[in-house]
């Protein structure tokens, strides 16, 4: 055990790990609003009531999916949309998270405030501290990581497998020395794991829309769009998640 851990800290750095795996992964995103409501302190009356309305106290959480495709070289992760059967088909939504491992890039796309914006940028991972923890995630022995995003104030606790060699994972979370199988934010307000590993070609997971519409931005500019509308947000004591990726 603690010889695994000496080699995941040496492999930290996403540039150097060595990209084995190449497969197509799904997975649940569960959103526990009524913890996330209950901290939102700054909320009027009205404006919790409205919340609690449109989420509810639901205390089986809020469920969707979103699928990731990597090769080793690229990953893409885009939300899945429910059918009425239940089940789940390709979303067409505004939510794209493509890495190129290789040249070190990105290019995000999301909907903010009603508007659709391109994020290309140089790629540079969380800064991750990798515990001496285990667990089980879908079947794969998993070891702990942590980090902290800033902007949202959100503690990010990531669990990756050291047998599926891969940077990527879910959304925006990658830069480990093994697949992310399971992200929890803020001691489970919002938990995303594994659900499906499926070790196969990921090319028409990869695939990206031939045209990409929205506003181009860099990442230090729509960080401060967000911050800003969450302060603006705390302010006049709104809901700030009803616009943005919580």
């Amino acid at each position: 055990m603690k010889y695994l851990w000496t080699i995941c800290l040496a492999m930290v750095h996403f540039t150097g790990l060595s990209q084995g795996f190449e497969g197509v992964v799904t997975y649940e995103k569960t959103s526990y609003w009524s913890k996330i409501l209950n901290k939102l302190t700054y909320l009027s009356e009205e404006e919790r009531s409205r919340s609690q309305t449109s989420w509810g106290s639901n205390d089986e959480g809020d469920k969707s999916r979103g699928r990731l495709g990597t090769n080793g070289h690229l990953s893409k992760y885009e939300d899945l949309e429910k059918e009425a059967d239940g089940g789940y088909q390709w979303r067409k939504s505004e939510y794209i998270i493509l890495h190129d491992y290789d040249q070190e890039k990105k290019t995000e796309v999301e909907e903010f405030s009603g508007k659709v914006y391109i994020i290309s940028d140089s790629l540079k991972a969380p800064k991750w501290k990798i515990l001496n923890k285990i667990k089980e995630v879908n079947g794969y022995l998993c070891m702990m990581a942590t980090t902290e995003d800033t902007l949202k104030g959100q503690k990010i606790t990531a669990w990756f497998a050291n047998d599926l060699a891969s940077s990527a994972g879910p959304e925006r979370y990658f830069g480990l020395p093994g697949l992310i199988m399971e992200v929890d934010v803020n001691d489970g307000e919002v938990l995303i794991t594994a659900v499906k590993v499926e070790k196969k070609s990921a090319e028409e997971a990869l695939a990206m829309p031939k045209k990409l519409k929205g506003k181009r931005v860099k990442q230090a500019e729509y960080d401060k769009m967000i911050a800003d509308f969450v302060e603006t947000s705390m302010k006049s004591h709104r809901n700030p998640y009803y616009f943005i990726r919580y």
